[in-house]
């Protein structure tokens, strides 16, 4: 017999978070209404996916274009967003951006005018979010914290894209005031440049913590968490 959707693992997993979700906005006096889930889906099956979104997540990450193009017709996408969140060359813009509602993962003015220049083509207006690279990692992707500006500010002249907000994954640090520092940053930054006001850029959005460490990104005004292993469990990588 089938099991039933509300005994799946990953019904499971979700109505725990939500409720970790709850408690963590709660705690710092926000409304839980305030934070999405994300559902990200790296080497998750459709299948899987589509019983994440059963159970009501209606964001889905993408970290690949050709994971992406490959599963797109199998999503059940009925009121669900998907945002891509990985990193992202230009020449895999053309791709996506028919698919996507919202980029997380600009990280220069190159990949911006390829966004503007595909987006030109089907008539359609891209929010994004610049990553920033907080702890300035070799290994990661993302502008620095004193160059997240100065991007925001040239490519907010583009008509087919719209800058939301940013993007970060701080380092991994044992140390919890460490953490904190990480994210503490990047909500001042935020705050920084909108009171800029700049046209064309609203920054309304944080996107940062994960399944380790979501509650520290909400206290810091997170309002989209990006969660795998805490709802799917540990990625499947295929055998080489």
């Amino acid at each position: 017999m089938t099991k039933k959707l509300s005994d799946s693992r990953v019904a499971e997993n979700i109505r725990r978070l939500r409720a970790q979700i709850d408690e963590a906005a709660l705690r710092c006096g926000r409304d839980p209404a305030q934070i999405a889930l994300m559902a990200v889906t790296k080497t998750q099956t459709p299948e899987l996916v589509n019983e994440a979104v059963a159970c009501g997540v209606k964001r889905l990450g993408e970290n690949k274009a050709q994971e992406l193009c490959a599963r797109y017709e199998q999503y059940d996408l009925d009121g669900v967003s998907i945002h891509f969140i990985g990193h992202l060359q230009s020449n895999k813009v053309r791709q996506i951006v028919d698919k996507v509602d919202m980029i997380h993962s600009v990280d220069s003015f190159r990949l911006a005018e390829e966004i503007e220049k595909q987006c030109a083509k089907i008539g359609k207006v891209m929010d994004v979010l610049v990553e920033v690279n907080v702890g300035g990692e070799e290994s990661k992707t993302g502008v620095s914290v004193g160059e997240a500006g100065e991007l925001i500010q040239k490519i907010s002249n583009f008509t087919h894209l719209r800058v939301r907000g940013l993007m970060t994954i701080p380092p991994i640090a044992n140390d919890s005031q460490k953490n904190e520092g990480y994210f503490a940053q990047i909500r001042q930054l935020s705050v920084d440049i909108k009171l800029k006001k700049m046209d064309n850029v609203s920054m309304d959005i944080l996107s940062m913590g994960m399944s380790d460490d979501f509650a520290c990104g909400i206290k810091h005004g997170s309002n989209i968490i990006r969660i795998g292993t805490a709802i799917f469990g540990a990625r499947q990588y295929p055998a080489l």
